[in-house]
């Protein structure tokens, strides 16, 4: 047999085997592609984010993974922020629920660009208000891709990234530190800390903001999102929180199957905390009216994280039923 007539056969048979293999149908949550993003972003104290003084921050670059759902044309998106423990496993089970749905993902790390694992223990390693420059940073990568509907763009984060996806909201931060363009078509916060008041804090952007937390949360408790979410509906806000009075910090990674509640030990917690915004952005403790450290007597130690399968899918299945009305999808 001829060498020339080997290789064609060999290419057409390659050709027949790629043409097989597109034709059979990928599971849907499985992405079409995956693409790494750095960005650039800044590392500041609290104070100099309330301040807008951006010439004060240290340049960092932190990355994002988006994940392109099947379908074509431009996507919705959903960008998930993590918690004070980075990017973890229960954010694959979300991205791949999202992804089922055709909808794309993008999952930020906002601590291995700045040397960090974990906060917990220790959250004065980063200023909290530091993951929303992450995200608005993020939103203009989005908003110019081509797979991207900048129109259908939506936060979620979960505890540290919960309290940086509620606060993202706030008119005054976005006209200080959003240059995208573009806002967020919604935003879905899970068991955030709603313990800091700041300056004009029911002043948000006209989008649905839709809550999730759990009754006997010590960690970040619900009782001061209640009295936020109470504010922002005297406002006119439209705005949303779904209790579980079953359900530990952490509750939705029982879509992982986790079932057990146990003590973060050593993590610091807020709870007892009131924090509020003074002049020239210094957060200032409520009692004592000075500065805020987290070596004030408020700072508690050990607070309880677990998952909960039931209503991490009853979450799960919120979000979903939201995303689906608010994207219009069919």
């Amino acid at each position: 047999m001829p060498a020339a007539f080997r290789v064609a056969m060999a290419l057409i048979a390659l050709c027949v085997s790629t043409v097989l293999a597109n034709a059979q149908s990928l599971p849907r949550e499985v992405a079409t592609r995956a693409e790494i993003y750095p960005i650039p972003s800044l590392t500041l104290s609290d104070q100099q984010f309330l301040s807008g003084d951006a010439a004060a921050g240290k340049p960092v670059t932190v990355a994002g993974e988006f994940r392109v759902a099947q379908g074509s044309g431009k996507l919705p998106v959903v960008v998930l922020m993590h918690g004070s423990s980075g990017v973890g496993a229960t954010t694959e089970a979300w991205v791949h629920a999202f992804n089922a749905m055709g909808i794309s993902t993008f999952v930020i790390d906002g601590f291995t660009g700045r040397g960090l694992t974990v906060v917990g223990p220790n959250q004065a390693l980063l200023g909290r208000l530091n993951l929303i420059v992450d995200i608005y940073r993020s939103l203009e990568i989005l908003a110019k891709h081509p797979r991207v509907d900048p129109e259908r763009i939506v936060l979620m984060g979960f505890s540290r990234g919960g309290q940086a996806t509620l606060y993202a909201s706030l008119e005054r931060f976005n006209k200080l530190w959003n240059k995208s363009g573009v806002q967020f078509a919604a935003y879905i916060p899970f068991y955030p800390d709603c313990s800091t008041t700041y300056q004009k804090d029911t002043d948000i952007a006209a989008r649905p903001i839709r809550i999730f937390h759990g009754t006997p949360d010590d960690y970040n408790p619900v009782k001061s999102c209640k009295a936020f979410v109470e504010q922002l509906k005297t406002a006119g806000r439209d705005v949303v929180l779904t209790e579980y009075p079953d359900s530990a910090h952490g509750f939705d990674s029982g879509l992982l199957g986790v079932n057990i509640v146990s003590v973060s030990t050593g993590a610091q917690t807020v709870r007892n905390c009131q924090i509020r915004e003074g002049d020239g952005g210094v957060l200032m403790n409520g009692e004592t009216k000075a500065p805020f450290t987290y070596q004030d007597a408020c700072v508690e130690l050990n607070p309880h994280v677990g998952g909960n399968p039931a209503t991490a899918a009853e979450s799960r299945k919120a979000v979903q039923e939201f995303l689906q009305a608010l994207f219009k999808l069919g």
